[in-house]
């Protein structure tokens, strides 16, 4: 037995020493600003060139699955209240040095911004509190019955749900995504749980593998991209039913009026019993709350 543990422990050894080694050659090579050609003799997973190639996709697709799911079955994240909204709905305090900077300069084009900013701050106070009540519900409960806040990872209403679950000392997730103009990582979200995606596909997958509840506030594209496929993978029966929460009632009805639906029979009455509006964050949590009997 002796022997065998052994054999086991140099094998590891003997193949850790190699990645260190494949590794430390791309390193060497960033390090000097040497230009990374194409190398048949390079190991494949430490060929750059090899792995962005068109034909490797699905397997770019397998990492990008791989990568957050160990690191968040590691940390212990199994169970999370996804919160979507606008990346542009600033902090209030963020928003009255807008409209400080606009009045002093007398631009009426600033000034109108710094007006609408300061109108929808009052969305990142609420997704804040919200994600406190979370926190706290979570804090003395058992690793497996805890709820983690998931974010996109950005900024506005992800940063203002990041941060209030950081205020309660809890880790919260950030599934990022890299964009043309670059999104930066908010600075809330605990650093072993900040993931960067390629792929929308996958990143969306992500938020629906651990969800338990959605909390859409309102945004843009985004935003609406990632909460109807959510309805609609639960319409479908493709995903478990989960409470969604759509926050900021009027904000909501005046954008989709999903009466239509209904009237031109696009959708069944009862489909609109899949979300429920709110504009409370203690009523968000608790319709949570109540679809889970907590």
């Amino acid at each position: 037995m002796h022997i065998m543990e052994s054999t086991e422990h140099l094998t590891q050894h003997v193949t850790e020493r190699r990645l260190a080694d494949a590794w430390a050659e791309l390193q060497n090579y960033a390090n000097q600003g040497k230009p990374l050609d194409a190398d048949a003799n390079r190991l494949a997973f430490a060929d750059p060139e090899f792995l962005l190639r068109r034909e490797t996709r699905g397997i770019r697709f397998q990492l990008e699955m791989l990568k957050p799911d160990l690191e968040q079955s590691e940390q212990g994240i199994e169970n999370t209240v996804v919160v979507f909204g606008s990346a542009r709905f600033p902090s209030p305090e963020t928003a009255q040095a807008s409209m400080d900077a606009a009045q002093k300069n007398g631009d009426a084009a600033h000034i109108k911004i710094a007006q609408r900013q300061l109108r929808n701050a009052h969305y990142y106070d609420q997704a804040r509190l919200f994600a406190q009540q979370v926190a706290q519900y979570s804090a003395h409960r058992r690793k497996e019955d805890r709820l983690f806040i998931a974010t996109g990872g950005g900024p506005g209403i992800m940063e203002a749900a990041n941060r209030g679950a950081h205020e309660m000392s809890a880790p919260s997730v950030g599934l990022n995504i890299a964009l043309p103009h670059e999104q930066s990582p908010n600075p809330y979200i605990t650093p072993e749980l900040c993931f960067r995606f390629h792929y929308f596909a996958l990143r969306k997958m992500h938020f629906m593998m651990r969800a338990k509840a959605l909390v859409a506030f309102p945004g843009g594209f985004g935003t609406l991209d990632e909460l109807f496929e959510v309805i609609t993978l639960v319409q479908t029966g493709k995903a478990k039913p989960v409470p969604i929460v759509l926050f900021g009632t009027d904000y909501w009805k005046r954008l989709c009026n999903f009466d239509v639906l209904v009237e031109e029979g696009a959708i069944s009455p009862e489909d609109l019993n899949l979300f429920k509006y709110t504009d409370n964050p203690t009523e968000a949590w608790e319709i949570i709350r109540a679809f889970y009997n907590l």
